[in-house]
């Protein structure tokens, strides 16, 4: 996870677009997960942290927008490397549920992470308050999926197997 942003000097604006483009940046990566994984359950689990992820990024701009409106934004997505976004190899072809619900725990870990680790080096009281709340929110994400990973089947720790006899080469 990282920025090549120096979080001490944000603008309350850049710190917002920051972490608008940290959600966009996940999104799209669960959405190549769930595209690579197709319907079953794993791919479903990643269908539906793209719509969290996406929710949570529209609430950011809504915000952005009534403080600064149409402001064009100084940080870029190029600007973040996996902030909370997992490893682009980190999926594989069967995995089961409770491997796509860990990776996605995890993201949100490293999301909690980058904001508590942030947070003493940021000088703007307007930042260091929209850290802070970003934070429990990922913190909120965190315990949102441990009850839920509590309540899945037995059977979700299954992988599925690919038979390589069954398909067609190209």
């Amino acid at each position: 996870m990282s920025t090549s942003l120096d979080l001490s000097k944000l603008s309350l604006m850049d710190a917002l677009d920051m972490a608008i483009l940290i959600e966009e940046e996940v999104r799209q990566r669960y959405e190549m997960f769930a595209k690579q994984l197709g319907g079953y359950d794993a791919g479903k689990f990643f269908a539906t942290m793209v719509e969290n992820e996406a929710k949570h990024g529209t609430e950011l701009l809504e915000r952005r927008m009534a403080i600064f409106g149409k402001t064009p934004m100084n940080v870029k997505l190029t600007d973040l490397f996996d902030v909370e976004a997992p490893d682009m190899g980190a999926v594989h072809r069967g995995m089961s549920t409770l491997q796509a619900f860990e990776l996605g725990l995890s993201a949100e870990k490293k999301a909690y992470d980058f904001y508590d680790t942030a947070l003493p080096g940021v000088t703007d009281p307007e930042v260091k308050e929209l850290f802070t709340e970003l934070r429990d929110e990922e913190a909120e994400h965190v315990e949102m999926l441990k009850e839920q990973m509590a309540k899945l089947p037995e059977s979700a720790n299954i992988e599925f197997e690919t038979d390589y006899d069954d398909v067609p080469y190209l």
